[in-house]
């Protein structure tokens, strides 16, 4: 059963983000006295008194601008007002009533919704008697607190979860993909892409999304989670904050995904960034599919797909085992492979090798090209199991284990590969100890 949705509105800097992470207990949305930093929807799951729920956070909300940006907003937020099952409407007590409240308030009630005024910036008792104005909205009795200080957050999230049932919080079993790359490479593109809806807002602007956001995707019957992310940068060219934050909510992402989609701008190739990605990503455990995008610029001729091929996977060098899709989001070639390629690492990730078929895989090679004595020892290699998955770990149980090469580590590791498989997944082979006094 799916979550009751809460969507939180408002104009831009009433303090909706704020709200949002003092509802969850963890700052999930990034908080900034900047108006606006929150351009995009982002998404989380929360839980009060046993009720859970999901919430869902928007950027402000300017009925009337004509900027691009904000127009975007605005259908994002409109976006989010539909898919709620209640809405939370935050006003600022500071400023009153604006003409920007009161066209927001007459979107509201054309939604048909269930909808709190919640009145922020009230950071103590004296200031409730000013909640009062904000009743002309004609949205309800509204309630005062503070995002900031906290103050009366529990009875408000008694308030908005009234109607929400006792539910056990499952684990999200479904297979979630984290769409990361550098700004400006056509993130947001893919997602809108391959569900065939704007649920991204899409700008030549570098630098458009600047938070991640969970979206579901109906995959022949399948529900996949993509989270789109804010485009990773060069630490030290992080100048602001706000970028900084993007750099924490990404790799944050990262860490809560299966499966991370790396996608490449094919005007520019593999770079540093990228790299720091996959090492990241390899670090981590997850799977790795890498896509080469805005295929569709590029002049081609019939050596084009090799010699770029060959030039990343040279870039790669030891994590040249994740597989390459040459694709365009603009065009959406391609962009179903993707998903596919994606399911099948995830599939690799849980998949469990008997321990009789590696022993019989590896027990000969290493009888033929044993690991080369160190300081005078010989090294033995005994017995092979895989010890668990997600990602796999292959353990090899040896008289020295600290003794074993770096380079007979990677001859294993290509060995294993050249057999088994294992596109996209960092598989971890490590080395024990075992009957060692037999071995002095």
């Amino acid at each position: 059963m799916s979550l009751p949705v809460i969507a939180i509105v408002g104009r831009p800097n009433v303090g909706k983000s704020t709200l949002f992470n003092r509802l969850l207990g963890r700052r999930e949305a990034i908080v900034h006295d900047m108006p606006g930093v929150t351009r995009d929807r982002h998404v989380a799951d929360g839980e009060w008194a046993g009720k859970a729920f999901t919430l869902i956070d928007t950027g402000g909300f300017v009925p009337e601008s004509k900027d691009d940006m904000e127009v975007a907003i605005r259908e994002q937020s409109r976006l989010a007002i539909a898919q709620a099952d209640h809405i939370v409407f935050v006003v600022d007590v500071q400023t009153g009533i604006t003409r920007h409240d009161e066209a927001i308030a007459d979107e509201l009630r054309k939604a048909a919704k269930k909808v709190t005024v919640c009145v922020n910036k009230v950071d103590d008792n004296n200031k409730l008697v000013d909640t009062h104005v904000f009743i002309r909205l004609g949205l309800g009795e509204p309630y005062g607190l503070s995002a900031g200080l906290g103050f009366r957050i529990g009875d408000f999230l008694d308030l908005i979860t009234e109607d929400t049932g006792n539910r056990e919080v499952i684990e999200d079993e479904r297979l979630k993909l984290a769409v990361v790359g550098r700004p400006n490479v056509g993130k947001s593109s893919f997602v809108n892409a391959i569900l065939g809806e704007d649920r991204q807002i899409v700008s030549p602007v570098s630098g458009t999304t600047r938070d991640s956001i969970d979206t579901v995707l109906k995959y022949y019957s399948q529900e996949i989670v993509l989270i789109d992310t804010a485009g990773l940068r060069k630490k030290a060219k992080v100048t602001e904050s706000v970028e900084f934050f993007s750099n924490v909510r990404t790799q944050r992402a990262m860490e809560r995904s299966d499966v991370v989609i790396l996608l490449v701008d094919a005007q520019e190739g593999l770079l540093d960034q990228d790299m720091r990605i996959i090492v990241e990503s390899v670090k981590l455990g997850r799977g790795l599919v890498l896509c080469v995008n805005k295929w569709d610029l590029l002049e081609k001729d019939n050596k084009t797909y090799k010699t770029f091929e060959d030039d990343i996977y040279r870039k790669l060098g030891t994590n040249a085992f994740i597989p390459i899709l040459f694709i365009s989001a603009l065009t959406k070639q391609r962009i179903y492979k993707v998903i596919d390629l994606a399911k099948q690492v995830q599939a690799d990730r849980g998949r469990k090798i008997p321990t009789s078929k590696l022993n019989d895989f590896f027990l000969p090679i290493i009888q033929k090209t044993p690991p080369p004595a160190v300081q005078a020892k010989e090294i033995r290699i005994k017995y092979v199991t895989q010890v668990s998955i997600n990602p796999p770990v292959i353990a090899f149980f040896t008289n020295h284990s600290k003794l074993i090469p770096d380079s007979y580590k990677r001859f294993m590791d290509r060995s294993f590969r050249e057999h088994f498989g294992f596109d996209g997944v960092p598989v971890r082979f490590v080395f024990k100890e075992k009957n060692k006094k037999q071995d002095k």
